[in-house]
């Protein structure tokens, strides 16, 4: 069936694109849309907690953000910016980033180097750095994978490290944050399970797939790019236990959502596991792991757009980011976020 990616569209000031997180993280606005009840409510993320039930079982995506962002240039004159994708081994990775030919030598700063040795399939150049390991190097040196709308307006900095990141990150291997978790503080979790809802963690590697464009207008033609994810038995035991008694499973962002979706639609039903996910999740989708949803303002037709308006109906939440914009909520990365109930 044919998806026309204009359908997915929608206005807005570039204003509105946030380039910096509200402080405190839980101040930033949150738009309520109640599908059920065809309603929509306007507050702030800290009141999540009225809107929860007793029961409810909060799902997180907890992968770690890597300072995976170089800027270095090539020993023949010129930039070498790039967004490390992929480590194929401790000294060799893969590469976003454009206008490299193979043999060039980088430079980088603390005197690191790396030699351009060619195209991968998937599109990436693959470098090979003269370290045994660069992991402590971009620990030391490695700058934040901030998305391009906001890279664009300011230099990203090491002080963003902290901010582009969930305060509970456990497991390092993204390229980009998942964002709809950076709205939590430990105070607001408490306050949750203080409450009796249930919060459980899963790991979903962020990576090319998630923030890749789609580039054909009919937008069912696109393919994910497999991300690998991994839900550990205990945390599966929460989520299930919490179905089996009433509760809402509340899926916090888009990563979280293809996690639970592809576990759920396995032969054997939702349990435990690990491996990769390359669900493409577009309208008309039977959703079979999650009951609500929050998520931040997504970027017009894209793939986590998609994913939200399967959930919540395109046109219902189209017209709910008309509303959003009319009223100035703030957008993407760093903006505010929904719950769809």
């Amino acid at each position: 069936m044919t998806l026309p990616l204009g359908d997915f569209d929608y206005e807005y000031p570039e204003s509105l694109i946030a380039s910096a997180a509200s402080e405190p993280r839980d101040s930033a606005r949150l738009m309520v849309l109640n599908r059920a009840e065809e309603r929509l409510e306007h507050g702030i993320f800290r009141d999540l907690p009225r809107h929860l039930k007793p029961g409810d079982c909060l799902v997180l995506n907890r992968t770690k953000v890597m300072p995976c962002r170089l800027f270095g240039k090539k020993t023949t004159g010129g930039k070498a910016d790039l967004l490390l994708v992929r480590e194929l081994s401790p000294t060799v990775w893969t590469a976003l980033a454009s206008g490299f030919k193979a043999g060039q030598r980088l430079e980088f700063p603390g005197g690191m180097t790396a030699v351009v040795e060619g195209l991968t399939d998937e599109g990436e150049y693959r470098l090979r750095f003269a370290a045994s390991d660069l992991r402590p190097y971009l620990a030391e040196h490695g700058l934040p994978p901030l998305p391009p709308y906001i890279a664009k307006k300011r230099v990203p900095s090491r002080a963003d490290a902290a901010r582009y990141q969930t305060v509970y990150a456990r497991d390092d291997g993204s390229i980009a944050a998942p964002t709809a978790g950076m709205h939590f503080t430990p105070e607001l979790l408490e306050a949750l399970e203080v409450s009796g809802v249930i919060v459980s963690y899963l790991t979903l590697h962020v990576g090319r797939g998630t923030f890749r464009p789609i580039t054909s207008e009919d937008a069912s033609a696109h393919k994910m790019l497999a991300e690998r994810y991994e839900l550990e038995p205990a945390e599966a035991s929460l989520i299930a236990g919490a179905r089996a008694r009433g509760g809402r499973v509340v899926s916090v962002g888009t990563t979280t959502t293809r996690t639970l979706e592809t576990l759920a639609a396995r032969p054997e039903g939702f349990g435990p596991g690990s491996g990769e996910s390359s669900l493409y999740i577009t309208p008309g989708y039977r959703f079979l792991g999650i009951d609500a949803l929050i998520t931040n303002f997504h970027l017009p037709r894209s793939t986590p757009l998609l994913l939200a308006s399967a959930f919540a109906g395109r046109e219902r939440l189209l017209s709910a980011y008309r509303e959003a914009v009319s009223l100035g909520y703030r957008l993407y990365s760093f903006g505010d976020a929904t719950l769809v109930l």
